[in-house]
């Protein structure tokens, strides 16, 4: 099915001037990024439709002759990149007329709405006015504001033909609130923070090494002690993981990574681990998402804490990941310093969930059918 990106124009493509009118070409200017853009959208299969009121086009108080010239400049400017228009939709209609063919009415769109080959569901709006949002409400796609502390083309484009993988999740019982953001799809720095401040260390490991936009709060019971913030931090965590990942189609699924002393960073072994230093420590991670939560663990820490962190809630924190992740994760460490030993094990888990979770292709990778 085809999808649809229905487009503004003045102050949308191009920017919008102060008597509302683009009728020479000196004021023929576009708005910032949209061209970049566009050409994402194309490539991700959108096709695009002009939609556009132009008051009194054809009056003498808007000559036709005075449109036609920059907008065909426009539209050559387009096509030059490779951006045409399925079709434009122009209104000629003033405001006090309240004609169903002028936006927000959709008199003009309405065949989209019968054409059963259109991906209504998958299409778009992008607009500058309320009214652009009104449009896209009663044709029944998916609107965008363009404007400053609004949407910008550059997050459009991100929305759309990026398709990000994101969740959020609240969690609240009578130990922790907890809010988790993921974008499987965008890297950024961590934004983490627990009131423990070696927990909070590692927790940026998973978002940094896995590649993927992460932000985590918790206000936890730590006047009792650690654990219902680290397991709960977890639970939340792998919930949100698994809700990114929707049906995880076009998913690796699998991932194997290990973090390990004397070895240059990026190096790969003969089994296709990823090999990092971490002095004397190593860990090694194989994970799969495979909906059946199992945690095997093999490892002994030298000391009973790490800053403000038990290290027997380490191996904890990765079992409650898995149960909420749908997540088969066998996890090893050795090393002499259990401050190395526990964030190896952070970071080779990292490394693998970036292998399972990178997309390629839509095809599902599973023989079920399912995961």
């Amino acid at each position: 099915m085809t999808r649809i990106l229905f487009i503004d124009r003045d102050g949308t493509l191009i920017e919008e001037p102060h008597d509302f009118q683009i009728d020479a070409y000196e004021k023929l200017r576009f708005v910032p990024n949209v061209i970049p853009a566009l050409l994402r959208l194309r490539d991700a299969g959108f096709e695009f439709v002009l939609v556009t009121n132009q008051d009194g086009l054809g009056t003498d108080s808007f000559p036709r002759a005075t449109f036609e010239g920059p907008h065909a400049l426009m539209q050559q400017i387009l096509a030059s990149q490779g951006i045409v228009f399925r079709e434009e939709l122009i209104d000629t209609s003033f405001p006090h007329e309240n004609l169903p063919t002028r936006k927000p009415g959709i008199g003009l769109a309405l065949h989209y709405l019968r054409d059963r080959s259109i991906d209504l569901a998958g299409s778009a709006m992008v607009g500058d006015r309320d009214t652009d949002l009104e449009f896209a409400a009663n044709l029944g796609v998916r609107g965008f504001k363009l404007g400053p502390g609004l949407d910008t083309w550059d997050s459009i484009a991100h929305v759309l033909a990026d398709a990000p993988r994101t969740a959020a999740v609240a969690r609240a019982t009578r130990e922790t609130r907890i809010r988790v953001e993921v974008d499987l799809d965008r890297s950024a720095e961590p934004r983490i923070a627990t009131g423990l401040g070696y927990f909070d260390h590692m927790l940026e490991q998973i978002g940094k090494h896995g590649g993927f936009a992460l932000t985590l709060t918790c206000e936890g019971d730590l006047h009792i002690d650690e654990h219902h913030t680290v397991e709960d931090s977890a639970l939340a965590l792998g919930q949100a993981l698994r809700q990114a990942l929707g049906d995880k189609r076009g998913i690796g699924r699998y991932g194997a990574a290990a973090q390990a002393a004397d070895a240059t960073l990026g190096d790969l072994d003969a089994r296709g681990e990823i090999l990092l230093p971490m002095d004397e420590a190593i860990a090694r991670a194989a994970l799969d998402f495979s909906g059946r939560p199992y945690f095997v663990f093999d490892g002994v820490f030298p000391r009973e804490r790490v800053g403000e962190l038990p290290t027997e809630l380490v191996p904890h924190f990765f079992r409650s990941l898995c149960e909420t992740a749908g997540l088969n994760l066998n996890l090893t460490v050795r090393g002499d310093n259990a401050h190395h030993m526990v964030e190896a094990c952070f970071k080779a888990t990292a490394r693998a969930l970036r292998q399972a979770i990178r997309r390629d292709g839509r095809e599902l990778p599973s023989t079920k059918g399912t995961l």
